[in-house]
């Protein structure tokens, strides 16, 4: 009992402590921002057979999208995804789809019906866990052209500002 009650009293008095005015106190200093994490290069097959490693994309903004056919926004992101890779490949955007279903020919389908304009890898756990897990999708990064991971939209995302991005990036990179 008596363990108690120095306990809630210890409690009571930082409690009071933290709500009074203090006088000259120093502005705490901000966090340094911590350097951006270099993208971790892979290389996988396309749907296509053709050999994609990320690598070979250095020099261009790349967004890497991990999906699934079975995901709602991941379907809704696709055709936008599709239509910036027309409109800006040509100033070094790089669009690679990152496939999270278990089965390829479901994603061959998919690939088929909607036309995608970019090339689509299967992913699995191991490719996962290099981006830092994938939990929930859609997971999209944004890759500067020196390969450092400069954005990560986790879930349902605002495509506009994601576009502003990328057409600040694709600036950016010709300067």
């Amino acid at each position: 009992m008596k363990l108690l009650r120095t306990g809630a009293i210890l409690v009571a008095a930082a409690m009071l402590a933290g709500s009074l005015p203090v006088r000259a106190q120093a502005a705490p200093k901000k966090a340094a921002q911590p350097p951006m994490r270099s993208a971790a290069d892979f290389t996988r097959k396309s749907l296509d057979g053709k050999t994609i490693r990320l690598s070979d994309y250095r020099g261009k903004v790349v967004l890497l999208n991990f999906w699934a056919t079975w995901c709602g926004p991941c379907i809704e992101e696709i055709p936008r995804f599709s239509a910036w890779q027309t409109k800006y490949g040509s100033q070094g955007l790089q669009v690679i789809g990152i496939s999270m279903d278990d089965d390829v020919a479901t994603v061959q389908r998919f690939n088929r019906k909607h036309q995608l304009t970019y090339p689509v890898v299967m992913g699995d756990e191991h490719l996962g866990e290099l981006y830092g897990g994938v939990l929930g999708l859609p997971i999209t990064y944004l890759i500067s052209p020196d390969g450092k991971i400069i954005a990560r939209y986790r879930g349902e995302t605002d495509l506009n500002q994601m576009e502003t991005r990328i057409g600040k990036l694709l600036q950016s990179k010709d300067r």
